[in-house]
């Protein structure tokens, strides 16, 4: 084997922070198995495992939303609960979409740039993950608005103030989706 192909081996297996070359010493083992960072983690997460996380970020993200508001959250917030009622009309994808912006809203308005940023690390797994529940139940076959009265209490808690009744809607929301995905789950099983 030539030099060159083990030193791009060795610039791969350090890329994958398995080995650490030092300079006049050789090369070390830092690990056995590289590690994934967290897009990697999310992508290859169960869609629950993901919705048990969100529930934490979100609920959380609800409560400062309501406490820490301004009126240019209110305006957003409340373009986003009317665009997810238009959406009601258009496919899963779109009432997805519009959802999943209503929802980025709430953290948004928590003021906390980590919470914003962790909730945008889920959005490609919750984006999948709804579209896929969504043709799975035909859920809106029959209510093409689910969900709107807890996200409308959502909003109406948020804009209130009320950061318990805002933590309340959020979990009740999320809660019932998790349930629909366990569900799920356990009759793929």
């Amino acid at each position: 084997m030539g030099r060159s192909t083990v030193r791009e081996a060795l610039r791969a297996l350090a890329g994958a922070g398995l080995v650490q070359p030092r300079h006049g010493s050789g090369v070390f083992v830092l690990a056995t198995e590289p590690v994934e960072d967290w897009p990697t983690r999310l992508r290859r997460a169960a869609v629950t495992d993901v919705y048990e996380v969100r529930m934490g970020v979100e609920v959380q993200a609800a409560a400062l939303a309501a406490e820490r508001r301004t009126a240019e959250d209110v305006t957003t917030l409340t373009a986003a609960l009317e665009g997810r009622r238009t959406a009601s009309a258009a496919g899963d994808a779109a009432f997805v979409d519009v959802d999943i912006a209503l929802h980025a809203a709430v953290v948004t308005a928590a003021h906390n740039p980590l919470l914003t940023a962790l909730f945008e690390e889920f959005i490609p797994s919750l984006r999948a993950g709804l579209i896929d529940l969504l043709a799975l139940t035909g859920l809106r076959a029959h209510d093409p608005n689910t969900g709107d009265d807890t996200h409308d209490a959502l909003v109406r808690a948020v804009v209130a103030g009320d950061a318990r009744a805002a933590a309340e809607a959020l979990r009740e929301e999320l809660g019932r989706t998790l349930d629909l995905l366990r569900a799920g789950r356990e009759a793929g099983e």
